[in-house]
């Protein structure tokens, strides 16, 4: 079962990783301008907004990853993962309800594996 939690927490911090490229990197590009549902105008005015946004995506995934490195300290995973829980449920709420399908489920279900694999 460890070996499914830390596959589980791997594609959750590959997830906020590819969220760092999108809204730092092509926000303001067709691709991000599609996958946000943006008009080029809004993009534009909101580009540092969405960067900042896209670095605290990045301390997510960086935490995720610290937390399969050997050695790391006990409750890394379940941390970082309660946090991108969080911010899944308060981006469903207050953006789009597409966020706690994208977001939220695969940290709640790493979770869970992370609990079920001790």
């Amino acid at each position: 079962m460890t070996i499914i939690a830390n596959i589980a927490t791997t594609f959750v911090a590959l997830l906020h990783l590819w969220f760092l490229v999108l809204e730092m990197f092509f926000w303001d590009k067709p691709l991000g301008l599609k996958t946000f549902r943006l008009t080029p105008e809004f993009a534009k005015a909101s580009k540092s907004l969405a960067a900042n946004q896209g670095l605290y995506n990045g301390f997510l995934a960086a935490g995720l990853l610290w937390s399969l490195w050997p050695g790391s300290p006990a409750g890394l995973a379940e941390f970082f993962l309660g946090c991108v829980i969080v911010a899944g449920v308060y981006g469903g709420c207050t953006v789009s309800r597409k966020i706690w399908w994208v977001q939220a489920l695969p940290a709640g279900l790493a979770l869970a594996c992370v609990f079920l694999a001790r």
